[in-house]
């Protein structure tokens, strides 16, 4: 049963289409763990509810979660679940409790997790648990300032995900390489970077993170003095979200990166 809701969360989670929903979906899923009272469901509960309040803007809350969720978690017994549920739990818990440790303004912790991530990670030795890995602590790097060692996380995992024909984690090693290239002073190579790895992450169905990448691009249009294009990057969320109220809630794509009016 928790495969199941843990399925349709993940859906929902990766589409981001509705944040409230995505929350009430964690918070039914994690009522139900509670009252079964086992440890599993309960783990999985808390790491999927401490997600959902990291990307739609509540970390403190989160954290108490992931908390929760890695004090359930016993190496010996629940790293086989990652064939059941698409990566370890342990490392998965952890690399959202670095991002939200870094939004909260504890950077050193956040490290701390993303070290101990890529220990896990390359010690389990499953492709979809490092790819996750490498991908997420590369948020981590480059927001604390770790440029070169994000550059090479990147690098890593794009030519990982070409190996496994992963395109959703190779999209999101491009948009990472994009960042970096955008904080390091490479505009022109962050545009393209960032731009090609959008268009490869929404042909997965991917939506989530789509904001922060956008601002990044936005930052080095506007590097580059192409503030039209800045400005259209920082638009194009809220003009989606609106748009989807208008739709009754149905996700609508928008043309991009046509001018705007």
């Amino acid at each position: 049963m928790f495969s199941v809701l843990y399925g349709f969360w993940v859906a929902r989670f990766v589409a981001f289409d509705d944040g409230d929903a995505l929350r009430e979906l964690g918070a039914q899923i994690l009522a139900i763990a509670e009252k079964q009272g086992a440890t599993v469901p309960l783990m999985i509960g808390h790491s999927i509810m401490g997600s959902s309040l990291t990307c739609t803007g509540a970390p403190a809350e989160s954290r108490t979660h992931y908390d929760q969720a890695i004090a359930l978690y016993n190496p010996t017994e629940h790293r086989p679940l990652a064939t059941r549920v698409g990566q370890d739990l342990g490392v998965r818990i952890l690399v959202y409790r670095s991002l939200a440790l870094w939004f909260l303004g504890y950077p050193d912790a956040a490290l701390a997790d993303a070290d101990r991530i890529i220990s896990d990670a390359r010690e389990i030795g499953q492709a979809a648990t490092l790819m996750a890995s490498v991908d997420y602590t590369t948020l981590t790097l480059f927001h604390c300032g770790k440029y070169a060692t994000a550059k090479a996380r990147a690098d890593e995992v794009v030519a990982l995900a070409d190996e496994k024909g992963s395109t959703f984690w190779k999209a999101m090693g491009i948009m990472n390489r994009g960042c970096v290239l955008a904080l390091t002073g490479s505009a022109s190579d962050a545009v393209h970077s960032i731009t090609s790895g959008i268009t490869a992450w929404r042909s997965t169905g991917a939506r989530v993170f789509v904001p922060l990448y956008l601002s990044y691009l936005a930052s080095a249009y506007a590097d580059l003095s192409q503030f039209d294009d800045a400005w259209r990057c920082v638009g194009e969320p809220s003009l989606r979200w609106k748009q989807q109220r208008k739709d009754g809630g149905k996700p609508r794509s928008i043309a991009w990166p046509a001018k705007s009016h």
